[in-house]
């Protein structure tokens, strides 16, 4: 077959080879700004695929208004508490600003006692807040030119929320396409795979399918329910803004471990303002209750479904955090579960291989005899 590869053929697979390069290159420019998007809302559609069969095929509804149900209602759960954690945010910053402002005017800028009797910065904090009282209108003067020599950072801030905003809003438009024709793109896509890979690919694809689901629930669920928990103990804590603070909880909860960094530090806000009985009444909720729900509900969701050690898992979310970004959260980890699994197939189609010499050695000790050696 080589010696039929003339140099007309050389070259026009050069050049196809080429075109596909610079084709691909090209489609990657034009569709970079939505892989984010179409990931989240591929995983969206997956995990509630089952509740949009439920719309199509039980109660027997079209499937352009089954993916319409579907869009709507995962756009109401998204959107509903985003706005309300909007609003307020944006009260609680103005009430804060106001605050602050007349403090400063009337020279009462003060901290609590904690602050200023810490060993290395409590004497500074006390010459801070001793020149910004001595001179309310230059303090003012000062911030205002300050913010006006900073306002470029305002404008990437600006950017980066509405580019987010533009991306949930394109996740949310692909989700109707997903739920609609999703059925119908898996099955081109395990063709598509088949044909490169082989039989094989159907092991692989149920391995992402069981890993994203259970990874989804997993942290999902643990979120929900610690940001839960969390609300009910700002709340008979007197924590300000409690249910602000509860949406927060459940953003920080979707990363391991990261819930204590919230109620841990409402506890020591609670402490340095006085309420001693609160602030040590909510550590010791998020100790003996809200932290043993991340240590339950993750691993037995995660790995009970999955069968892969929680380890993996911890690697795979935190490791797709740092590469992927958010969505890296279950990206990692369906990642990992596709190495375990390619893994677990080479062990064991080449397991008599692997231990046939071990199996040799300890049934013949002159195979390993250095002087004579096998027979």
């Amino acid at each position: 077959m080589i010696e039929n590869w003339t140099k007309e053929f050389i070259i026009q697979r050069l050049l196809a080879i080429t075109l596909l390069v610079v084709l691909f290159v090209l489609c990657f420019q034009v569709v970079q700004f939505f892989i984010v998007p179409a990931l989240w809302a591929a995983i969206l559609a997956y995990v509630t695929f089952p509740i949009y069969n439920f719309f199509h095929e039980k109660v027997k509804l079209s499937p352009d208004f089954s993916a319409a149900i579907m869009t709507v209602s995962i756009s109401l759960i998204i959107g509903v508490p985003l706005v309300i954690g909007v609003f307020i945010l944006q009260q609680e910053a103005l009430s804060l600003i106001s605050n602050l402002i007349y403090r400063i005017k009337v020279g009462y800028l003060d901290v609590p006692d904690s602050l200023k009797d810490l060993p290395i910065i409590g004497q500074q904090v006390k010459d801070v807040l001793w020149r910004i009282n001595k001179n309310p209108e230059g303090t003012l003067e000062a911030f205002r030119i300050w913010v006006q020599s900073h306002l470029y950072y305002g404008k990437i801030a600006f950017d980066v929320v509405f580019s987010s905003l533009a991306k949930l809003g394109m996740a949310l438009m692909t989700l109707f396409f997903f739920y609609r024709d999703g059925t119908s793109l898996i099955r081109q896509i395990r063709q598509a795979l088949r044909n490169i890979i082989g039989n094989r690919i159907d092991g692989y694809i149920d391995s992402v399918g069981t890993t994203t689901r259970a990874v989804v629930y997993g942290i999902g669920l643990t979120a929900l329910a610690q940001a839960l928990l969390a609300g009910i103990g700002y709340y008979f804590a007197g924590a300000p803004s409690p249910i602000l603070l509860t949406i927060v909880t459940f953003i920080i909860a979707l990363i391991p471990f990261g819930t204590p960094f919230v109620w841990g530090g409402v506890s020591i806000w609670l402490l340095s303002q006085g309420h001693t009985a609160e602030g040590i009444g909510l550590a010791l909720w998020g100790v003996l209750v809200i932290s043993w729900v991340d240590n339950l509900i993750r691993p037995i969701v995660i790995s009970g479904a999955t069968k892969i050690p929680f380890i993996i898992i911890f690697i795979g979310v935190l490791g797709g955090l740092t590469a992927f970004g958010f969505v890296g959260l279950f990206i990692g980890p369906v990642v990992l579960a596709i190495g375990l699994a390619v893994w677990r197939e080479w062990i064991s189609q080449h397991k008599n291989e692997i231990f046939a010499q071990q199996e040799v050695m300890l049934s013949d000790p002159r195979a390993i005899d250095p002087v004579h050696g096998p027979e």
